[in-house]
């Protein structure tokens, strides 16, 4: 039999890659992809995922998790892709378009990942949108890029071409800036988790969970799918009701004591893609900046000069000064990003958690990331959570925390 053709489209933070996908799943198809003319297909995407949980929380109605008890919207990511793969497999569908498969999956579930697609590329067309080079399928057979809505053939295997240098720098000059006002919390110990344990029912997630975070340190969260980090992270946050009656302490105050939730987020900066996704993104991208000051989405305040300077100073620091009123929902998904931990940190919170922030970028709008996230761990008192499946070359955390999935619930240890 012949062997089939695969398809790896290299997007960047310019390729207009909605639009592709909607040509592909419902035509016109572009150049190249005419063989899949009266094909049925399936995208496999946190567009899909968007759409099933919205139709859960509108409907109640559970579509690829139907045999679960457990909702969609309170899955960790890497879970949402596995029950939306298995979905989609028993759709048996004539192609997949795959959209960045291996974002927010730790190293087994990608090797299972790609022993599954291998299997299923036999008898099923593949198209890999691939933001990472590192994540090409070997199967594939074809390699184009999206450039713009232009998608253009890549000759032979080329990744290297696909991922050119450009002259962007991955450095910043200058320092960054100083808070718009000193914190009100001095004490040296944030957050204090003294055998910390959450079950769901019958499912044992965390178990004796002991972690310290203190003042400056940079910390990089680990651990397979499914291990807990995002009930952790709910812990830290203050958003687990789980966390009355243990001894977690948040901001030197123990849980249920009397705090409001208000008390503890005031002292967090909290950045992760799906945020920008609730965005309606018609605020400058100065604005942007400034609502951070006021923790307000957008600015609906006047602000004053002294604000508006300061937001100057990121902006300068971040190269960005000359988009400062360009809206936000028309920047890359990069500089999204960088304005949006900039607007995370420009109080200079003593804790900055950042939730899989590189998912989805290219090379090297991840590598900008990673060296701005470097020069904040430097230059600032704040101590950073960084959470990824990903080993990000060049990042420079002090300890990583890593957890350990077992019957009891998840352990957790300092490696």
């Amino acid at each position: 039999m012949k062997n089939r053709i695969h398809w790896a489209v290299f997007i960047n933070n310019d390729s207009h890659k909605e639009q592709f996908i909607t040509n592909v799943m419902e035509g016109p198809l572009p150049a190249g992809f005419e063989i899949l003319g009266d094909l049925d297909g399936a995208l496999f995407s946190k567009i899909t995922l968007n759409q099933f949980i919205d139709e859960e929380e509108r409907h109640g109605i559970q579509i690829i998790n139907k045999n679960s008890t457990q909702l969609l919207k309170t899955m960790s990511s890497g879970e949402q892709k596995k029950a939306l793969l298995k979905y989609i497999f028993n759709l048996k569908p004539d192609f997949i378009v795959l959209d960045n498969p291996f974002d927010n999956l730790d190293k087994d579930a990608q090797k299972d990942l790609k022993a599954s697609l291998e299997h299923i590329s036999k008898s099923t067309y593949i198209i890999q949108l691939i933001s990472r080079k590192a994540d090409l399928l070997p199967f594939i057979t074809h390699e184009m890029i999206l450039e713009g809505a232009t998608i253009k053939q890549l000759p032979g295997r080329s990744k290297q071409a696909a991922h050119k240098k450009t002259s962007t720098s991955t450095s910043f000059t200058g320092t960054i800036p100083k808070p718009f006002a000193p914190t009100d919390y001095k004490e040296s110990i944030l957050i204090d988790c003294k055998d910390i344990s959450v079950t769901y029912g019958d499912k044992k997630v965390l178990d004796r969970i002991n972690w310290t975070i203190k003042k400056g340190e940079f910390w990089q969260l680990i651990g397979p799918n499914g291990s807990g980090k995002s009930t952790l992270l709910s812990m830290i946050t203050g958003d687990n009701h789980k966390g009355y009656g243990q001894q977690l302490y948040l901001f030197g105050q123990r849980k249920g004591t009397g705090e409001s939730v208000w008390d503890i987020k005031k002292r967090i900066g909290y950045y992760t893609p799906a945020m920008t996704d609730k965005f309606s993104g018609l605020h400058s991208c100065l604005n942007m900046i400034i609502s951070g000051m006021n923790d307000s989405v957008g600015l609906y305040l006047r602000a004053t000069e002294n604000q508006k300077a300061l937001a100057k100073e990121w902006l300068q620091i971040l190269d960005m000064w000359h988009l400062r009123d360009v809206l936000f929902a028309d920047l890359s998904a990069g500089q999204q990003r960088m304005v949006m931990t900039a607007r995370a940190m420009i109080k200079h919170p003593p804790l900055l958690i950042l939730d899989e922030p590189t998912a989805g970028l290219d090379d090297e709008s991840a590598q900008l990331f990673i060296s701005l996230v470097n020069k904040i761990a430097k230059e600032s008192k704040s101590a950073i959570i960084f959470v990824s499946h990903r080993k990000e070359p060049g990042l420079e955390p002090q300890y990583n925390y890593e957890l350990q999935i077992s019957p009891q619930g998840s352990h957790g240890k300092t490696i």
